[in-house]
């Protein structure tokens, strides 16, 4: 930990060189990474077993958290010990590109203090990373072979790591995908496998929601490390005002001089006698009242607004008030060199990356355009409001996009961009809210801005996913357990229930207890 904090300058230049993230950002992830090798050497002070009470007087019941009494740090064990208290053993590390240092450390860390030797194979963009906390470890004091860190073609070391029978565990950050191969592989020795997986992250912002707030929080959750982070806010769902239910009630009391030419045009497609020369006031009314009800979005003029507003001035909607603060702060975000002062976003990883997000490439290997989230969205009208190209400094630089009125069938909301787009969705009602959030095979992270305590309770409850923030952006912390559901994966890493990873449970049985020998 204190070498890793004293060297977190160098460190997070070589995150920036290789990875390209903002400087700033690269050594904020030093700090990030190096809190789990602090937390996990306290924490394996406090690997308790349990103590069950007996059914039978004459029994004693407990259960052990299998690790080292003493673990590789430390004085080693006596063959005794060792008998008594095995680790889970080998440990089959495969870390990412987007956080070359935390996911190597959040694995490391547990691993370690549980007395098992872990064998890293890090991502081929990032390896250099990998090779000085390695160096760092060896300078720290953890023996030669504890940690190691092993380069080459991801499916080779993959294949060796799952076919050995020393290794006895996999954990992995990356794609459902790879992730669905390993747990596969991993089935042959029967090893345990911890998974981090892709993800859809909502971020629900509700019409009570601090506006500033909500901006602030849905900027730092779409826009850090250029989109690229599993936990990233993949769709922004905003409520707008149900229109046709406030203008239903607002009918009933409007006044004669509020009736516009849009109410009679309603009115009419119900009753053709009515018209707008001539009509009863309380038969415009009447047929006003079923018409608004499911009145279509394009018959809901400035006056009608004006008038729902009037009679329901609480419930007036945030999706275009926060679209305009949403689009004014990602247009201040300043795209250049991760070097260069002041850079907020820097390029997207590879060409690839570009690719699967850009409107439309020319792809010098099949001579096509090639088809993107972007343009997918466009063709079944979602609109760009910013962005949505290249960036001009050129490379794999992209300009922070948001597109609007994104609907659920398009590719933007079913699959993670792992870019810097935010797709803008509205919803009505909490029920609708809850829903599209979980219309999704992913179940990692999600974010949810409102001021009501009650609302943020039942939504937190109902969201199908492993971590939830509210009123918040940014909510991994070493301390609390990270991981999802669904396809987003198995198991947690960091908090007290990551060292459960990398431990076995045995239950003992004493019996014949009340013998006097």
């Amino acid at each position: 930990y204190d070498l890793m904090i004293s060297h977190k300058e160098e460190l997070g230049q070589l995150i920036t060189l290789e990875q390209g993230k903002p400087l700033k950002e690269a050594i904020g992830e030093i700090g990030y990474g190096a809190s789990f090798i602090e937390f996990f050497a306290e924490e394996a002070k406090r690997v308790y077993g349990d103590i069950i009470p007996a059914t039978l007087t004459d029994r004693r019941l407990f259960v052990l958290k299998q690790k080292f009494r003493q673990n590789i740090l430390g004085p080693p064990c006596s063959q005794a010990e060792k008998k008594i208290a095995e680790p889970v053993g080998v440990v089959g590390a495969i870390a990412p590109w987007n956080f070359p240092l935390a996911m190597i450390t959040r694995k490391v860390g547990p691993a370690l203090a549980c007395g098992c030797t872990v064998v890293v194979k890090p991502s081929e963009l990032t390896p250099l990373t990998a090779l000085a906390a390695a160096e760092l470890s060896l300078q720290a004091g953890i023996p030669p072979g504890a940690l190691n860190v092993v380069m080459g073609k991801a499916s080779d070391i993959g294949d060796a790591l799952l076919a050995s029978s020393q290794v006895r565990k996999i954990t992995f950050t990356g794609s459902t995908a790879v992730g669905k191969k390993l747990m596969a592989g991993a089935a042959g020795t029967v090893k345990k496998v911890s998974l981090e997986l892709g993800g859809n992250a909502p971020c629900i912002i509700f019409d009570d929601a601090d506006l500033d707030v909500a901006v602030k929080g849905a900027l730092a959750a779409k826009f850090r490390n250029s989109g690229q982070t599993c936990v990233c806010a993949n769709r922004v769902i905003v409520q707008e005002v149900v229109f046709g239910v406030l203008l239903a009630h607002s009918c009933v009391m409007l006044p004669p001089l509020r009736i516009t030419s849009t109410c009679f045009a309603l009115a009419r497609s119900k009753d053709a006698t009515v018209s707008s020369s001539y009509a009863p006031y309380g038969a415009v009314i009447h047929w006003l009242f079923l018409e608004c009800s499911s009145i279509p979005s394009a018959y809901v003029t400035d006056a009608c607004k004006t008038c729902a507003q009037f009679f329901n001035p609480h419930a007036v909607g945030i999706y275009d008030k926060f679209a305009q603060a949403f689009s004014k702060a990602v247009q201040n975000l300043q795209v250049g060199d991760g070097f260069d002062e002041g850079v907020a976003q820097g390029p997207l990883i590879n060409e690839a990356a570009v690719q699967k997000v850009d409107i439309q490439l020319w792809s010098p290997i099949s001579s096509f355009f090639v088809e993107s989230f972007i343009q997918d969205a466009i063709s079944k009208g979602a609109r760009v409001i910013l962005g949505g190209k290249r960036h001009s400094l050129g490379m794999t630089f992209y300009e922070p996009t948001i597109i609007s009125d994104v609907k659920s069938e398009m590719l933007l909301s079913r699959d993670e961009v792992f870019g810097p787009v935010a797709p803008l969705l509205r919803f009505k009602t909490e029920e609708e809210a809850i829903q599209m959030a979980n219309d999704t095979n992913a179940g990692l992270a999600a974010y949810v801005f409102t001021k009501s305590i009650p609302r943020s309770w039942r939504v937190a409850e109902a969201l199908e996913y492993g971590l939830v923030g509210i009123n918040e952006g940014l909510i991994s912390t070493e301390v609390a357990p990270f991981g999802g559901v669904k396809q987003s994966g198995l198991g947690r890493e960091g908090s007290k229930y990551g060292m459960d990873e990398y431990l076995e449970l045995k239950y003992v049985c004493l019996g014949n207890m009340n013998s006097e020998s």
